[in-house]
């Protein structure tokens, strides 16, 4: 190759014409002795803050730690699709932590088959936790009470005529409590039945308990109570409608709930208490009920009847669960029907509203009798005389068969069934059965 030659100097190989060779590698600087401190890194000088006017990064996007002008960090990548579909359970139970959520919702947008998987867990999880009720049962106070009564027996116990009252009342005024003071002005029917057609009158859920209380008076007055209409009373021995109607007039017919559901509390507490504390001779106090006389221990089965079902027509107006007594208790309300139908019969026959009797007995002597069966809750037999009050109602003399259900009896003689729609099984007289039908539904008023 012409030109001069690039090797000069003492280094140079070989003579003329001969290849350089390669030199052979330098030594480490470490082989010859300790290396010489290193000198210490220059201070960084303070970087310029940006001029906000001039700076067109998004504040968004830089970190605190990045330097003004640096590239956004970039957002985590989401969990793979095998990862967001094993979690679809725990987020059905909303178990998953705030991040887990967002990116299994996230995903759910995208993946079909992972929102249906989904919907269904949802569904089951909607199974597993079903929704109760949060009303308290209307019969929970007085299954406490029972249950505290039978282990250990109350120091002044409350006459076993007085048991149902106690308990329709305190069913009652459960049902009171719960109740918003909206729906005191709720418009409440009450029915009942009157010679031979049946009879209605509207008034709200504040006049109920009004009437209730009205009536309770009858009671509480002939115990030495006060009376709750006071100087608004009627004269004379008027009977519970005529009462009723004086304190509705009174009252403005919508009273409100602080003028009627406590003093009607207090007022059946006193008579409870009256009662419990008197001696063995308060059951057979007369009570007037107008035309009609009844001993003490009749009218409070009387006023537990009413309570039982104006509280039934209270529930039905506000949508409340309501029970029926119990079962001891409706037998002793069905006995003391019985024990009046024979009363409300002659009743009707002085009307012209039944036939009259087949043949003329006397008192004690045993006439014709009607089998009233009453099935059910609290039912029994029961013989009804036909032909006088005071005759004797045998199973010998029976000319006629009733089979009823212990609710549709009560209902019956509430009013709120008439007696052709009365489902009764009937057999024997047919005149003897619908005078006896009709005298249960006149047991009625209001």
């Amino acid at each position: 190759m012409n030109g001069p030659d690039k090797w000069e100097g003492p280094d140079r190989p070989g003579g003329p014409g001969e290849r350089p060779r390669i030199p052979a590698p330098r030594a480490a600087a470490e082989d010859r002795g300790p290396l010489p401190d290193a000198r210490p890194a220059p201070t960084p000088e303070p970087e310029a803050k940006p001029d906000p006017m001039t700076d067109t990064t998004d504040p968004g996007s830089r970190s605190e730690d990045a330097p003004p002008g640096s590239a956004p960090l970039p957002s985590p990548a989401a969990p793979p699709h095998r990862v967001l579909k094993s979690l679809l359970g725990a987020w059905a139970l909303a178990a998953c932590s705030a991040e887990e959520t967002t990116a299994v919702e996230t995903h759910l947008t995208d993946c079909a088959s992972c929102a249906d998987e989904a919907l269904r867990l949802r569904g089951a999880v909607g199974l597993l936790h079903p929704a109760d009720s949060l009303d308290l049962d209307p019969l929970l106070r007085s299954r406490v009470l029972e249950g505290c009564l039978g282990r250990r027996p109350a120091r002044i116990p409350v006459p076993e005529w007085a048991t149902p009252y106690d308990a329709e009342t305190a069913k009652l005024d459960a049902l009171l409590r719960d109740m918003g003071e909206a729906e005191w002005r709720a418009p409440v029917r009450l029915r009942w039945f009157e010679e031979e057609r049946a009879v209605e009158r509207e008034t709200t859920v504040a006049g109920v308990i009004g009437h209730l209380m009205t009536v309770d008076g009858l009671v509480a007055t002939a115990l030495g109570l006060p009376d709750p209409l006071g100087p608004d009373a009627p004269p004379g021995a008027p009977g519970p409608t005529t009462r009723t109607e004086a304190y509705w007039r009174a009252a403005g017919e919508e009273p409100g709930r602080l003028a009627t559901h406590g003093p009607w509390r207090d007022q059946s507490y006193a008579l409870i208490r009256t009662v419990s504390f008197a001696d063995g001779g308060v059951g057979e106090l007369a009570v007037p009920y107008g035309r009609l006389r009844l001993p003490m221990r009749d009218s409070f089965l009387d006023r537990a009847f009413g309570c039982w079902v104006h509280a039934g027509d209270i529930a039905d107006a506000v949508d409340y669960p309501y029970e029926p007594p119990a079962a001891r208790h409706v037998h002793q309300l069905v006995d003391l029907a019985t024990r009046l139908l024979p009363t409300a019969l002659a009743g009707r026959r002085r009307a012209g509203l039944a036939a009259p009797p087949r043949q003329l007995v006397e008192a004690g002597a045993p006439g014709r009798t009607l089998h009233l069966e009453v099935e059910g809750s609290g039912g029994g037999h029961w013989y009804i005389p036909l032909d006088s009050p005071a005759a004797l109602g045998t199973k010998e003399h029976t000319v006629a068969h009733i089979a009823l259900d212990s609710a549709e009896f009560c209902q019956l003689a509430a009013g709120h069934v008439s007696p052709e729609e009365a489902a009764a099984g009937q057999h024997g007289e047919r005149e003897a059965i619908r005078d006896v039908l009709f005298a249960t539904a006149s047991l009625s008023r209001l």
